[in-house]
């Protein structure tokens, strides 16, 4: 009963190691930069309200001048021509999310539409909303069950094939690197389950 108990505890922390492996190596970094995440939702927020202290916790310190005095100019063109407000609303809106990325060693790219968020860091910012992470756990569970099993799948798909010509051996190669650097990325994150994440 107690090696049942333990396994269980362990596949639990395994499921909730590689949540985190996915949510924070996976390219959904874009979360930042979509114009549903919350740098974008609050900045929206400070237009409203004309209250910048919204926004500032998303850039460092050196940005603060900048950001301040762009968001002043955005406000006072708020009420003019709706063109020239939607442009200089864009301009400060890249602004901060570049200003952001930036404090997070990240590449800016560009806004993202509504919508583009991974699957996965929708979850959590569910979660965070509700202030409830047993959905989160539940739905992260199958998430991550699903993503391996299709790897897994098309790998055996591909296998059968491989042989057949060069392209179709490239086709199985590919999946059969994406199916497992998955799981050592997971073995990574489980063998260094009680250091530091860098």
């Amino acid at each position: 009963m107690k090696t049942l108990k333990k396994f269980k505890m362990r596949l639990s922390k395994i499921t909730l190691l590689l949540g985190a492996m996915v949510i924070f190596s996976a390219p959904a970094f874009a979360h930042c930069d979509s114009y549903d995440g919350p740098v974008i939702q609050d900045a929206y927020k400070a237009l409203e309200t004309k209250e910048s202290e919204y926004i500032m916790k998303w850039v460092g310190t050196e940005h603060e001048p900048e950001i301040k005095q762009l968001f002043d100019k955005t406000i006072s063109l708020k009420n003019g021509d709706a063109e020239i407000y939607s442009i200089v609303e864009k301009h400060f809106l890249e602004t901060l999310v570049r200003y952001h990325r930036e404090t997070e060693g990240a590449p800016y790219t560009g806004l993202k539409p509504a919508g583009s968020t991974a699957p996965i860091v929708q979850m959590a910012d569910n979660s965070i909303a509700k202030k409830d992470v047993k959905q989160l756990l539940t739905n992260l569970d199958k998430h991550i069950k699903t993503v391996i099993q299709e790897k897994y799948d098309t790998v055996m798909k591909l296998e059968k094939v491989k042989d057949n010509s060069i392209a179709e051996g490239r086709a199985y190669v590919a999946a059969y690197v994406d199916y497992t650097h998955t799981l050592e990325a997971l073995e990574a994150v489980i063998s260094h389950e009680g250091g530091h994440h860098h």
